[in-house]
Formats: structure tokens, C-alpha cells, sequence
């Protein structure tokens, strides 16, 4: 019997994908709940060429990889696992890790506020996402669903794979509202996979400013 069940759910998913392709993976020294800094206890980066050069990157630690935990029946841990596609260039044979930090970076947010994200939300950087790129246009992120790997259950239940998709400042305010799923749906055909690219720019017009009355939604949700 295994001693990480939720683990290989997760490297059980990806099989089928990758085969013998080994990947790329950073570890924890130190976990999370014994006083470690970083919630996620590993990352996967897999090199592919397919639909365009990207890595795919994927977590470990936003659910429960040894035992169940919570009391919650349904979902394992937070329900859900971080993914990130990144565009690979020609000849990168060496995964970037910014993409690891970013990661948990929104696992540490998670972890300390008890708010989590679901498919649709989006979230704005102070920066470029990847901080070693000054120059870079992509300075938020918006959230769906691992368009391969989609939804797993789990011996501990639920897990979707949630794929952080970059994005640039018009494209995060044409997003606002619940236009997420809708907007990244008609860039489809220039975001195979919504693989981010650092270096793109922008593919939606600054939205017009329209009138209205504020309200509330699409925020954060909490969990108790």
C-alpha cells in the first residue's frame, strides 16, 4: 500500500500524457506544517511541444497527498491543484522555476487567508508575474480549469487541476465581471492550451469605462 495516495492520484493523471518523459521537479525542505515557508511541497515541470513548445508545470500540496486531514468528505484538502503552461523557447532545455515561486507565492495567500480561487476569478500582480522580467506585459492571472487534465477524484476526494493563465492589464479589466471563461474562449486559437507567453503582447483592446452601480462578485471565497 502506498504512503502518499493523493500523490499518485496526481502522477497518475499525468501518466497517460507524458509516459516516460521524466520531469523536472522542486521539492520542500522543510513543510509546511512543521514551520516551513512554503506551503507546496513539490512542483513538476514536463517539457512538451505540443499544441506550441511550453513546460507544464503542476503542484503538490494543495491537497492531501499522505492521509485525509479534513473534515470535509468531498474535497481533498483545498480541492484543487495549481497547474501553469509555460512557453518554451527553441532549445530550452532547463525549466524556469519563477513559475515554482508564483506558485507559492498564491499557495502561501491561500494558506494564511483561508480564501481560495475557483475557474473564472482573476488576480492582479504588483508586477510582472515573472519578477525577473521587467519588460514583461502579463501582470495578472486568471484561473480555469487544466484543459487536459481537467478533474480528478482522490482516496481523500475531489481534485480539479486549476490552470493559471497570464494576462495583461487590458485583458484582466476586460475580464472583470465573471468575463473571464468567455473572453479566454474567443482567444482560444491564440492561447492553445492558454499556455502563457512572457513576451506577448496584449490581445484584447483597454475596455471602455461604463457607468454603473458597483456591486459585488467574483471575488474571493472563504473557507472556515
Amino acid at each position: 500500500m502506498s504512503d502518499r495516495p493523493g500523490w499518485d492520484a496526481i502522477e497518475g493523471v499525468l501518466a497517460p500524457l507524458y509516459r516516460e518523459i521524466t520531469p523536472v521537479h522542486w521539492g520542500t525542505e522543510q513543510p509546511w506544517s512543521l514551520g516551513g515557508a512554503d506551503p507546496l511541497e513539490g512542483v513538476s515541470a514536463y517539457p512538451r511541444t505540443d499544441p506550441v513548445p511550453h513546460w507544464h508545470y503542476i503542484s503538490f500540496g494543495m491537497t492531501e497527498l499522505y492521509e485525509k486531514e479534513w473534515d470535509n468528505p468531498d474535497d481533498s484538502g483545498w480541492g484543487f491543484e495549481f497547474t501553469f503552461r509555460l512557453a518554451r523557447p527553441t532549445g530550452e532545455t532547463e525549466a524556469p522555476i519563477w513559475p515554482v515561486r508564483f506558485m507559492q507565492n498564491l499557495a502561501r495567500y491561500v494558506f494564511q487567508s483561508g480564501e481560495w480561487f475557483e475557474p473564472g476569478q482573476t488576480i492582479k500582480a504588483n508586477g510582472p508575474i515573472a519578477s525577473e522580467r521587467t519588460d514583461s506585459a502579463i501582470h495578472a492571472a486568471g484561473f480555469v480549469i487544466d484543459p487536459e487534465l481537467g478533474t480528478i477524484g482522490s482516496p481523500f476526494g475531489r481534485i480539479a487541476f486549476l490552470q493559471i493563465v497570464g494576462l495583461t492589464m487590458p485583458e484582466y479589466r476586460a475580464a472583470l465581471g465573471g468575463k473571464l471563461l468567455g473572453m479566454l474562449g474567443e482567444l482560444a486559437d491564440r492561447l492553445p492550451l492558454y499556455v502563457t507567453d512572457i513576451d506577448r503582447a496584449t490581445l484584447v483592446p483597454e475596455p471602455k469605462p461604463q457607468a454603473h452601480w458597483p456591486r459585488w462578485g467574483g471575488g474571493l471565497r472563504g473557507r472556515a
